[in-house]
Formats: structure tokens, C-alpha cells, sequence
């Protein structure tokens, strides 16, 4: 096994190192009752043992390609001594998520228990997106709940001499030279079918380096209604998430000139002792968002093709990656935006049926459970250059499907209250029922439909 980055999962640490910005998945549960402590430091304790157990060591060569090793220590568990009540959890989240993580020098990840001063309790795990996609946290962690533990022995930090690395790292570079010289072709030509686009992309309107907080959601459906609806509209439970994403990103004016819009769909790729960080792929697709909440025909048919033809042509981004460690960091930086597919894309993202463990912190069902993708600390400028962010995370867990939404356009109001609108809106044109209720009473937490009433 070998623990050289593979060529997405360095872009992605790569391009997140350049641009100063850390983008995190978080987990969050709920428990209207008591939570077993011991249960939670038993699943910590395995957390500790799985693929979120390494950090990133960087290649000494410039152009190198970076490497797994073992962490220097293990994250330790946060238990909150002071009760807060349960009105403030989402406020706790914001504050966990601005816990610094570093995927390089660690800690990597940071799990947390909160309990509620009205009963029950909630926690969270953070990690770093450089170390996990949202797949293969959601195995990590129920591996982790359920006990099952597959240890991976990285090699240790420093573990090769100045000398051995610089060899070892430069082998590596002239194996990789077949992949660089098919990507500089490919660079080429992407680059000639992107100056008509760069044309028409929208002006960097502010440079600032002050941080902006990115608008979030979340909201639950019953698993059954959303399949309901999904049939009934002609779809599957995927193609009503993108159907979704198409809708939201008509609301909130992120389609293109002609009023289409460009759901980005992560495929997982990720096979049986797959070590990988990501280990997805993209497929793109080009669709009406006003016929969306009538009839999901479109989107399946242009998913299905899309999927079909990314196994004869893949998509020619990834044909880029071996380029990537070539690269000068301010060229990095500025390239972002190409990578992350413009100023109309919108993510839609479905991890589909998880594994029962993975709602099993401490043993035991938790009564909520979601996964978020965030990204604290971004700034101004990175939000301009790349045209802002539209993405919908999705997985069914527990009976219940949860939709977690993250936004921010510039020139708009990016607060949460107008995306929980803008949500709200959307469900409305689907006939979905939702609710914003992490078990709270309904004065704390009331039902989407009342948001914009």
C-alpha cells in the first residue's frame, strides 16, 4: 500500500493550502435522553484507529507529491462541563467548527459532546475534507460505532532521512512525467474552451481578505414522503436532491445566461480497502430548473447519460491534477475558481443509505443525525473569485432523510434566515414537508412552512 497523496486528493490539499482555506465535514447527532459518556469515549477511542488516524507530510521537493504518515498525537474528547440549553446548539456547532483543524500538522479532526440544560444532548465531529470525503466518513464512523476496527499502519513522521526522501520523491516525479505530459496537452485545450468563458465570468468586485460567514440550512424529511415524491415526479431519491439543487439555484439567480441550471453530482468511486481521502469523481449536467418541480424525467435522463459518458470521456479537470504540483502557490490561488466549476455551479451531493452504526455514538440511536460541509474562514476575495458556493448534502439516516444546504452568492443577502426561506420556498414547489427540529419544542425550532409566513 502505498501512502503517496493520489493526484485529487493533493489538489485538493494543495489548492486549500494556497487559498488559506479549510474546507471541514461535520457530523452532528442528537439525543432527547441522556448520552452514555463511556459509549462516546469507546467510539473515540476507535476513531483514533481508522482512516481519519494520519496526517499529510509534505514532500521536500518543490514539485513533489505529499504523503500519508502517522499523526503525533490523537485528538483528545471534548465533554462540555456546562450545560447549554438546546435554543443555543446550532450557535455551539458555528463554534466548533471554527476550531482550527490542519490536516498537516493536525489535529486533523475534533469530536465534542454538549449536553442540553433542558435534557439530552448533542455532539459533533469535525474533519478535515483533506482527509475524508463524506462516503468514507460515513463508513469511518460507523466502522468506529459499531467496533469494527481497521487500523492502517502508516509510516511515522520523519520516519525517511533528507536524503531518502529527496530520491524516493524525486522517483516519483519522473513516473508521474507520462500523466504531466498527457495533462499539458490537456491543459491546452482547456484552456482555449475556456476563453469564451472567462469572458462572460463576472469581474472580481472585492479583493478584501475579511472573513464571511457562508449562509447554512438543515432540514429533515420523512425517508418515506421523500421517496413518495420522488416517484410520483418520475424520479429516484437522487435525482429529487439534484431536482432540488436546480430549483435553489434558480431562487437565488446562480443558473446560466439562458436560465439553465448546472448541478455538479459527486460520484463515490471509493472500493473495498480504499485509502483515498476523495474518492469520488463529478458528473455534470445541464437542466431546466422550471419544469423541476413537476416532472424529474430531465434530470434522470441527463444524470443517467452523464454517468454514461464519464465512463468513455472523464471529466478533463481530473486530466489537469498531475499538473497541479507544478504549480506556484499564487497560481494556485488563482485558478480556484475553474476548479471548482464556476459561477453557476451547485453541488448536489447524496451519500444515499447509511449504515445503521453510523448513528450509534454512543452505542445507541441518537434521535437526529447530519452531516454538514463548511468552509470557516473563507474570505471575501475567495468568494469573488470563485463566484460564490451553492451545495446540497444529503443522506438518509434513521427513517429521515436530511438535506444540509451551504450558500453564499455575492451581492445577496447571505444570511441563514434567507436561506431557510429560500429553502422553504423550494419544498414548497416540491409538495415536501420538512422541518428545521433537532428535537427541540416547537417554539424553539418551528416547522419550515412557518419561516416565510
Amino acid at each position: 500500500m502505498s501512502n503517496v497523496l493520489d493526484p485529487y486528493d493533493q489538489t485538493y490539499f494543495s489548492f486549500g493550502r494556497a487559498a488559506g482555506v479549510t474546507n471541514l465535514l461535520q457530523c452532528v447527532w442528537v439525543y432527547d435522553r441522556g448520552i452514555d459518556v463511556d459509549g462516546v469515549r469507546t467510539f473515540h477511542h476507535h476513531l483514533r484507529q481508522g482512516l481519519l488516524a494520519r496526517r499529510i507530510e509534505r514532500s521536500r521537493l518543490p514539485f513533489g507529491r505529499d504523503r500519508w504518515v502517522s499523526p503525533d498525537g490523537a485528538p483528545g474528547l471534548e465533554v462540555v462541563a456546562n450545560p447549554r440549553p438546546r435554543a443555543e446548539f446550532d450557535a455551539w456547532l458555528d463554534e466548533q467548527a471554527d476550531i482550527p483543524l490542519d490536516a498537516e500538522h493536525g489535529p486533523g479532526w475534533h469530536l465534542a459532546v454538549l449536553p442540553f440544560a433542558d435534557g439530552g444532548a448533542g455532539l459533533s465531529l469535525t474533519v478535515s475534507h483533506c482527509l475524508i470525503d463524506g462516503v468514507g466518513l460515513s463508513q469511518a464512523v460507523a466502522d468506529a460505532a459499531a467496533g469494527d476496527q481497521h487500523p492502517i499502519a502508516w509510516p511515522a513522521a520523519g520516519s525517511r532521512g533528507r536524503w531518502q526522501s529527496l530520491a524516493e520523491d524525486a522517483v516519483q516525479a519522473v513516473r508521474d512525467m507520462p500523466a504531466v505530459g498527457r495533462a499539458v496537452v490537456a491543459a491546452a485545450g482547456f484552456a482555449r474552451r475556456q476563453r469564451g468563458a472567462a469572458a462572460s465570468q463576472p469581474a472580481i468586485v472585492d479583493e478584501s481578505d475579511d472573513r464571511v460567514t457562508l449562509s447554512t440550512a438543515t432540514i429533515f424529511v420523512d425517508a418515506d414522503e421523500w421517496n413518495t415524491r420522488a416517484n410520483v415526479l418520475k424520479g429516484t431519491a437522487n435525482t429529487l436532491l439534484a431536482g432540488m439543487a436546480a430549483r435553489l439555484a434558480l431562487r437565488v439567480g446562480r443558473v446560466t445566461a439562458d436560465g439553465s441550471a448546472t448541478p455538479s453530482i459527486p460520484v463515490n468511486t471509493r472500493s473495498e480497502c480504499d485509502t483515498r481521502a476523495n474518492a469520488i469523481t463529478n458528473v455534470d449536467i445541464t437542466v431546466d430548473p422550471v419544469g423541476a418541480a413537476i416532472d424529474l424525467s430531465e434530470i434522470r435522463a441527463a444524470t443517467k447519460q452523464a454517468l454514461i459518458r464519464s465512463k468513455d470521456v472523464p471529466d478533463e479537470r481530473w486530466a489537469l491534477l498531475p499538473l497541479v504540483p507544478l504549480l506556484p502557490e499564487q497560481v494556485k490561488k488563482r485558478v480556484v475558481g475553474v476548479v471548482t466549476g464556476g459561477t453557476t455551479n451547485v453541488v448536489s451531493s447524496n451519500l444515499g443509505d447509511t449504515a445503521p452504526a453510523l448513528n450509534k455514538p454512543d452505542g445507541t440511536d441518537a434521535d437526529y443525525f447530519a452531516m454538514k460541509s463548511l468552509y470557516p474562514g473563507v474570505t471575501k476575495a475567495i468568494m469573488h473569485r470563485t463566484g460564490g458556493v451553492l451545495a446540497l448534502l444529503s443522506g438518509r439516516v434513521n427513517g429521515r432523510v436530511f438535506v444540509s444546504a451551504l450558500a453564499y452568492q455575492p451581492g445577496r443577502n447571505n444570511s441563514d434566515d434567507q436561506l431557510r426561506q429560500d429553502l422553504s420556498s423550494v419544498l414548497r414547489d416540491f409538495s415536501i414537508t420538512a422541518s428545521t427540529d433537532w428535537g427541540a419544542t416547537q417554539a424553539d425550532s418551528p416547522e419550515l412552512c412557518d419561516l416565510t409566513a
